[in-house]
């Protein structure tokens, strides 16, 4: 379609939707962070405008650790509740993160596991 529509714009579809992808994904996690974080209990949700909220000591004092979050300040993100509904089951929380180290860990026990119930179903 995007040969049909832009014959000399030389894109190529794949590309193009990946790295959208990519960058939609980046920017909901900057949003999400800022709103689901344990210390970031004073950004809110402005339903009507579609973007983050709070005073401008709360902005400067984020903003100085996490530079990504500046482009949110002023920007609505209209997509924040739709790659919610895709992406926010799939992030780890504090809770329920792992560390290499620890998957490594429970692929041993679910081996071994497995391998016992191997033997004894052959015994």
């Amino acid at each position: 379609m995007l040969e049909n529509f832009l014959p000399h714009a030389m894109l190529k579809a794949k590309p193009n939707l990946e790295l959208r992808i990519r960058t939609l994904k980046k920017d909901w996690a900057t949003v999400y962070d800022m709103l689901s974080g344990k210390e970031n209990n004073n950004f809110s949700w402005d339903e009507h405008r579609q973007m983050v909220v709070a005073e401008d000591a709360v902005w400067n004092s984020y903003i100085s650790s996490h530079k990504a979050a500046d482009q949110f300040r002023h920007r609505s993100f209209p997509y924040y509740d739709q790659l919610t509904s895709i992406y926010a089951k799939d992030r780890a929380t504090e809770k329920d993160a792992q560390i290499a180290a620890d998957i490594v860990e429970e692929i041993d026990v679910e081996d071994v596991t497995t391998t016992n119930n191997i033997k004894e179903g052959n015994n």
